[in-house]
This record gives C-alpha cells, sequence and structure tokens, in this order.
C-alpha cells in the first residue's frame, strides 16, 4: 500500500509539471525558442512544482497513517513479528539513490577487493569507477556525438564558414555605427579627402541644392568664383574649402553652412567640387585668387599656423 501510495505520488507531480511545462511552451509563439518560453512562464512553472510537492507531502503522510493503522491491526490479531518488521525504519529512495551512484563496496566487504601488493603498510582497494562518473563520461560522448551531426551533417546549425560570416557581418555593423557616430567628429584640421562614389554622389546632392545657384552646375563659376581653374580665393586644399564652407565668407555674401550641414556633409560637398579642378567648363568665369599648389599653404592656414 506504502509503495503504491508513493509511486502514485511521483506519477501526480510528473504529470502536473509534464503539463506545467506544456502549457508554458504552448502560450509562447512558434517563433521564440523553447527557453525564452520557459523564462517567460517560469512562475507558473514554479506554483505546478510546488503544488506538486505538497500533493506529495499530503500523500506520504496518508501512507504513514495508514502504515500505523496496518500496525495496529497486526499487533491486535498477534502478529508482532510482522508489526515489528513493517516497524523497521527503510532507507529513504534518496538515500539508495546515492548508494548506487556512489558504487562504494561497504567498508566490511572491503577484503573482497584487496589487490595483494601492498607499500609502506598501505594496501589497494580495487574500486571501481563511480556510476555517477562513467554516467557522465558516456553522456559527453553523446553529446559529442549530437553536436557532430547538428554541426556538420544537418541543417540545424551553422557551419564554422557560416558562423565566421555571420560575426564578420555583425562586426561590420558595429564599425558602421562607430562611424556614423564619429562622422560630426570632423573639422577643418582633421578632415580629409572622399573618393567613393557614395560620398561624391552625397556630395553632389549637396552641391546641387545649395551650390549651383552662385558656382555654376559644372563648377564654371557666377556671382561666386568658378573651381576648375587652379587659382583659389581662399586656398584650395580640402582643408581651406572645408574651412571656408563651414564659416563662409559674410562680406562677399556668402553664408556659413555650418548651422544647415553636418560636418559629414560638409566633407563630402568639398570633396566633390575637387572633382571640378583640370574640367574645361563652358562659360567659365574667368580666374580670381592666386594660382595654388599643394606645396603653397593657403593665407588661412599660415594665419592658423601663426596664431592670426
Amino acid at each position: 500500500m506504502t509503495s503504491q501510495l508513493s509511486k502514485s505520488a511521483f506519477a501526480v507531480a510528473a504529470i502536473l509539471v509534464g503539463a506545467g511545462t506544456v502549457a508554458a511552451q504552448s502560450s509562447g509563439t512558434s517563433s521564440r525558442g523553447a527557453y525564452e518560453a520557459v523564462y517567460e512562464n517560469l512562475p507558473i512553472i514554479l506554483g505546478v512544482v510546488v503544488l506538486a510537492g505538497a500533493m506529495y507531502t499530503i500523500l506520504r503522510l496518508f501512507s504513514t497513517f495508514i502504515k500505523m493503522e496496518e500496525q495496529r491491526i497486526l499487533r491486535e490479531k498477534g502478529l508482532e513479528e510482522v508489526a515489528d518488521y513493517y516497524a523497521k525504519p527503510q532507507t529513504p529512495l534518496l538515500a539508495k539513490l546515492w548508494t548506487r551512484l556512489q558504487g562504494a563496496v561497504p567498508v566490511h566487504k572491503e577484503k573482497e577487493i584487496l589487490f595483494d601488493h601492498e607499500y609502506d603498510g598501505i594496501r589497494e582497494l580495487d574500486n571501481s569507477l563511480p556510476p555517477w562518473w562513467l554516467g557522465l563520461f558516456y553522456l559527453t560522448i553523446i553529446i559529442s556525438a549530437v553536436y557532430i551531426y547538428v554541426e556538420h551533417f544537418s541543417d540545424f546549425g551553422l557551419s564554422q564558414a557560416e558562423e565566421y560570416e555571420l560575426e564578420m557581418e555583425r562586426a561590420q555593423e558595429d564599425i558602421d555605427a562607430y562611424l556614423a557616430t564619429q562622422a560630426d567628429q570632423i573639422d577643418e584640421t582633421n578632415v580629409t579627402v572622399l573618393t567613393s562614389e557614395a560620398d561624391l554622389a552625397k556630395g553632389l546632392e549637396i552641391y546641387t541644392a545649395h551650390c549651383v545657384v552662385c558656382h555654376g552646375t559644372q563648377g564654371e563659376g557666377g556671382v561666386g568664383p568658378n573651381f576648375a581653374d587652379p587659382y583659389w580665393v581662399h586656398g584650395g586644399d580640402i582643408k581651406d574649402l572645408f574651412r571656408t564652407i563651414k564659416y563662409g565668407v559674410p562680406e562677399k555674401g556668402m553664408i556659413s553652412w555650418s548651422a544647415l550641414l553636418r560636418p559629414s556633409e560638409m566633407q563630402q560637398v568639398a570633396s566633390y567640387i575637387l572633382t571640378f579642378q583640370g574640367t574645361d567648363p563652358p562659360n567659365a568665369k574667368e580666374p580670381q585668387g592666386e594660382l595654388w599648389t599643394p606645396e603653397a599653404p593657403s593665407e588661412a592656414m599660415l594665419q592658423d599656423s601663426i596664431g592670426g
């Protein structure tokens, strides 16, 4: 009777836990993994486990009461030996399981596994490896076999090459995000010429929207100077152009574009303006300013160097 009640208690607990797990997994959408579903429904699962434990405790109490009643009836009928047998404390299930997992030989049976040799008065025992250790070892073999199949022969996992490509894509996304945060850190001291098609296309877009009216569609000049010849009023270096766009030339009617364009956009349009160099647009305005060569620093750069 007692063993039947214990088995019933374990069966009820297993059913309740299983039902709670199924309910937890079914509550999530098909696109979410099992771990996410279990995490989201953790309070429900814990409640089911606690309820199963309470029911198991109640069943064990009923089992104890029934056992005491059996002993009383046996003694009344003169079967004291049978009653004493049932009254003996039995080894708990967990203790039996622990003993089996250890696989240790009882002390009074160690003579049966003694080796013949001894050293310094120490005798060696021929103990076997504990079952729990062997079980874990065999489990690692099974997991390894499953891992090799999943990762190298099935479509469930990613190959090393695919994982590498995925990590490279994520790294590139991180780089792009970082560079996006650094785009507005550009100024006239660290600006460089951009040559990519995307940057020059963006520069053309900005030039068409803001610069054509004064400098012409092909950089031939108009109200402002042309960009096709090597003569520059405020310097022909990328840093000079960036400075001129950023601060403007108020005395000649050119506004400061720092309030309307981001530093990265000023860099793009300045790089695009340099593509007019050496072209021969029609109706080009006469040269203005001084002949500029890369070796000859502009007046603005000289002023910066002396603190003017």
